[in-house]
């Protein structure tokens, strides 16, 4: 087997698992969505909510904090937002394991730059992980 071959089958595995990655994280989303919207209507079917005016303190969590704080409830609300969290966590992970992946074929540009998409993204991230 030569060098090219190892190579394509390498980017080849890495594509594989990369796309596995996106696919168990958006069913694992899409599945604690779904089980959060039954708990949250079984416990809250009959709350009226009154759509006509917005109030920002009524809205939810405002930290990853909150979210597993009642999430230990087991509140629909906060199992709905985990499964949001996993949602957007879930391309995160995809970028980690590309940075890991280019650090093992030793492609140092990529893994800066993958790592230089990390840290935007963890800084845009960063009012909220903090809370």
């Amino acid at each position: 087997m030569s060098k090219e071959n190892k190579n394509f089958f390498a980017d080849r595995d890495i594509q594989i698992i990369l796309g596995t990655l996106l696919r168990v994280g958006v069913i694992a989303s899409m599945s604690v969505v779904f089980i959060g919207g039954l708990v949250y209507l079984a416990f809250n079917h009959s709350e009226v909510v009154n759509y006509s005016q917005f109030d920002s303190a009524k809205s939810g969590f405002s930290t990853i904090s909150e979210i597993f704080i009642e999430l230990g409830d087991l509140k629909g609300s906060a199992i709905i937002q985990f499964g949001i969290l996993l949602l957007i966590f879930t391309p995160i992970m995809r970028v980690v394991f590309s940075i890991f992946s280019f650090l093992i074929e030793r492609d140092y540009l990529y893994v800066l730059i993958g790592a230089f998409v990390l840290c935007v993204i963890l800084f845009s991230l960063s009012n909220k992980l903090v809370g």
